[in-house]
């Protein structure tokens, strides 16, 4: 299941202090991190995705915008479910969005400058990467761009019905 984690902020007259990990808060998630990633883009309508890993190489994530902002999907991926979670604009970098096995993951910057973190419960596999095309009809997405700054990779992404995903997570299964 998606979710959105909102850590607790400690916070006085010289800022603020929260934990972006920790085990037993986590325990729950049955997340093992093995990976930390972090992605920079320079400029806003910049969009990333929809992307996942096959099984066995898939990946849950935990994301967080560390600065700028941007509108987070989410979509399950599965033989019987196809469903989309758009997650609104988090300004201020303390909410967290968990994204389970089974899920492709994209993104679009609503700023310039924006550092976006992922913790990763499986290694990155290069053979396992895989698209989804982001404008796909059966899936959508309102993006909120006309003309997306894209990765050849998301340009020339298949659609969900001709994707090769193996996936046999998701909701319903």
């Amino acid at each position: 299941e998606v979710k959105i984690i909102e850590p607790d902020v400690f916070g006085d007259h010289r800022g603020w202090f929260m934990e972006t990990w920790s085990l037993p808060k986590y325990e729950s998630l049955h997340f093992n991190s093995m990976q930390d990633n972090e992605s920079f883009t320079a400029k806003k309508g910049t969009l990333r995705g929809i992307h996942f890993q096959q099984d066995p190489m898939a990946q849950a994530k935990i994301v967080r915008v560390v600065r700028g902002a941007v509108m987070d999907v989410a979509m399950s991926i599965s033989s019987a479910l196809t469903e989309v979670h758009p997650v609104a604009p988090d300004r201020d970098g303390r909410a967290q969005f968990y994204i389970p096995r089974g899920f492709g993951h994209g993104f679009v910057t609503l700023t310039d400058d924006v550092d976006f973190c992922y913790k990763a419960d499986n290694l990155y596999d290069h053979p396992s990467d895989r698209s989804i095309r982001f404008d796909d009809p059966a899936i959508g997405v309102d993006w909120g761009v006309t003309d997306p700054i894209l990765s050849d990779k998301d340009k020339n992404a298949p659609l969900l019905a001709d994707s090769d995903c193996n996936f046999v997570y998701g909701k319903g299964e």
